[in-house]
């Protein structure tokens, strides 16, 4: 049997639009309608005092389940350290769904994270999109989420882990550039017929998609230079890629050039502390110059670098610089939807996607509201009505 809720407001996720009074019918896992009409032949509706609901958060960058709350630091897994060129390296089997984390995430309305392999390496890993509310990974699991990459400082300051490692920002490009090339070489021998497929090593055909435009490159970069070299890497070798963070970015110029080229950014983590030399021109007074040029872009936790239940509260310079509630909402939820690839189901509430959403005893804006009811794939996973 269906079940419904009340929303007196409605944030659907897209950006500026907004409903009132309206009920959302959901049945097992999945959305049904969504109509100011008091739905019949439903098991049960659920009409909190002034409910406002947004769709279940989504957090686009994380070590989630990888750096775990309460265990020592040298225990974390983020980064694997026996090489810098790591493609065959898969972030789901470094999370571990007992982190307490998790379950602070939901309690908050973060309901999936994209949990990617640390920025140590040139290549880190494959990324994966996760439900927080998985009771193992094989449950949590929903879609692997690209490459992992990094430039510019962090994968030439770990000298000292084993392999081939960089140490300067051009040894980083010319290794990644190494692999790439090899790559295309080996690639193009089997799609003339002059090698079979197995006579590749493993770790060469896991650039084969990338190089394909099948899978995106998920790059770790922070300056604007890097992220110029960046650009000019994609043209190079046709590849597809988010920009990652991008949190010294501090000219209209740099954001602009990113929107010209069409690639979308995860950005974050804002709440953090500039710890490096790489970041001294970040500052929160760059999400001005980021909302007034407006290149498609979600935002990140980085947890634990910012701790992802807190994901939303970074809205809040957003909200300050001129975005409307409704758009802030929509980078947390369509945006990173859209960046992640899993659009089709989650992202918005609407007819066709997962029953997955937060109800708020008032507006969530507001240090005075918090989530009463969190409802994922159509099953209450917290509750306080």
């Amino acid at each position: 049997m269906a079940r419904a809720l009340k929303a007196s407001v409605l944030y659907t996720g897209r950006p500026n639009e907004v409903l009132e009074n309206v009920y959302i019918v959901w049945e097992g896992s999945k959305i049904i309608d969504v109509s100011r009409e008091r739905p019949r032949d439903v098991e049960e509706i659920i009409e909190p005092e002034n409910a406002v609901v947004t769709p279940a958060f989504i957090d686009a960058h994380s070590h989630i389940g990888m750096h775990r709350a309460g265990e020592p630091e040298q225990e974390g897994e983020s980064n694997e350290k026996y090489d810098s060129v790591l493609p065959m390296v898969d972030a789901l089997y470094g999370v571990y769904m007992d982190d307490k984390s998790f379950r602070e995430s939901i309690e908050w309305g973060v309901l999936y994270s994209c949990v990617l392999p640390g920025s140590g390496n040139i290549v880190g890993g494959r990324g994966v999109v996760l439900r927080n509310y998985g009771r193992d990974i094989e449950e949590a699991f929903i879609k692997y989420a690209g490459l992992k990459i990094a430039l510019g400082f962090n994968p030439r300051s770990t000298t000292d882990w084993k392999g081939t490692r960089p140490y300067t920002r051009m040894g980083v490009v010319a290794l990644l550039r190494k692999w790439l090339v090899k790559a295309r070489d080996a690639m193009k021998l089997v799609e003339e017929g002059r090698k079979l497929l197995e006579e590749i090593e493993p770790e060469i055909r896991m650039f084969f998609p990338v190089l394909r435009g099948e899978e995106v490159l998920r790059v770790h970069v922070h300056k604007e230079d890097d992220i110029a070299g960046l650009l000019m890497l994609r043209k190079e070798f046709g590849l597809r890629i988010t920009v990652e963070h991008a949190c010294d970015v501090h000219t209209r110029e740099a954001f602009e050039k990113i929107k010209r080229e069409g690639v979308p950014l995860v950005y974050g983590p804002i709440d953090s502390f500039s710890y490096k030399t790489e970041l001294k021109h970040e500052s929160w007074r760059n999400v001005k110059l980021l909302v007034e040029v407006r290149p498609f872009f979600g935002l990140m936790s980085d947890h634990p670098v910012t701790l992802q239940r807190n994901l939303f509260l970074q809205l809040r310079f957003f909200k300050r610089f001129g975005m409307t509630r409704s758009e802030c909402i929509s980078l947390i939820t369509y945006n990173n939807a859209k960046i992640l690839g899993v659009d089709d189901v989650l992202g918005t509430v609407e007819p066709g996607k997962w029953a997955s959403f937060v109800v708020w005893n008032g507006d969530p804006f507001s240090l005075e509201s918090y989530p009463v009811l969190v409802v994922g794939e159509g099953k209450v996973l917290y509750s306080e009505i």
